[in-house]
């Protein structure tokens, strides 16, 4: 059995007590927002390659594992008597129930509803009684599981253009992932599909996806593109798609359609201004605060 310390903590010191911890042989340290799920929570937003807003929370809950009771407490009397220990505070030490930690990971990724016949389904769960096509996939190291409005946006894209008998054509899935919209496309007509990204791990599990889907695509890294595509797919974040704004407006076809997402609302007005010298973009769709951006190239 483990045991954990929980600590109370200001933002500045938390990385001085996760060094400690950390040096007094924790198994694993993690930080939470000590307000979450209150009127005091603090949402904390950044891209890769830039800094957050901030550096933390105000009130940091950290929590570390230990392998035995003894040397969770050891930790906590050493931790007490530091000079940096005097803003933080010890909430407690105690055990950790014992659990079958497979089937409660499991339990935490239900079927995802993209349309009311579109489904993102785990291959533990059963269909659902009214999903006419779905994808099967599991939780895995890539982005892109459905659970995220980016994600559902893009295929609930994909699935309107099937049901109003638009033709997909030649895809290019930029910045794949798990390969979902790569799928999805598949699932609604598209060929010749290929599905990129810069990181290996997201080109392996986006072949492992599409032989699970029974699906054809090209997996690989970028340079893998090439050509002219009726349909450019890019869920990535706002930043890079402004770099690749004349990259992936060049790998459309005239009259193809260009679909962004991983932009939130406020981005907007950049994201027209950055693509404005080769297409139109107009937001298609919105959830939680997070848009998609369509063109007509």
């Amino acid at each position: 059995m483990l045991f954990e310390l929980i600590l109370l903590a200001p933002a500045d010191d938390v990385e001085t007590l996760s060094e400690a911890l950390d040096a007094l042989d924790a198994l694993s340290v993690s930080v939470e927002d000590a307000d979450a799920q209150t009127p005091a929570e603090q949402a904390l937003f950044g891209e890769p390659g830039m800094p957050p807003p901030k550096a933390g929370w105000e009130r940091s809950r950290v929590v570390s594992l230990f392998a035995t009771e003894a040397l969770a407490h050891e930790a906590a009397t050493l931790l007490q008597a530091q000079d940096f220990f005097v803003r933080s505070a010890l909430v407690a030490v105690q055990a950790v129930p014992e659990q079958d930690w497979v089937r409660l990971t499991q339990s935490q990724f239900q079927p995802v509803e993209i349309t009311p016949e579109f489904w993102i389904v785990p291959t533990w769960h059963e269909v659902p009684a009214q999903a006419r096509q779905l994808i099967r996939l599991d939780p895995g190291l890539a982005f892109g599981t459905g659970t995220h409005p980016t994600t559902r946006m893009c295929l609930r894209w994909i699935a309107g253009q099937g049901a109003a008998g638009k033709r997909l054509g030649r895809v290019l899935d930029y910045g794949c992932g798990s390969g979902i919209l790569a799928i999805g496309a598949a699932k609604f007509g598209a060929f010749d599909i290929d599905a990129v990204d810069i990181d290996q791990a997201a080109v392996e599990s986006s072949r492992a996806n599409a032989q699970a889907n029974q699906v054809t695509l090209n997996a690989g890294l970028p340079n893998k593109a090439s050509g002219r595509y009726q349909t450019v797919l890019a869920n990535i974040l706002a930043t890079p798609l402004k770099v690749l704004a004349p990259l992936l407006c060049a790998y459309g076809e005239p009259g193809g359609s260009l679909v962004l997402a991983g932009i939130l609302d406020r981005q907007a007005d950049e994201l027209k201004a950055a693509y404005a010298p080769w297409a139109t973009l107009e937001v298609s769709d919105q959830e939680d605060g997070w848009i998609l951006m369509t063109a007509r190239l």
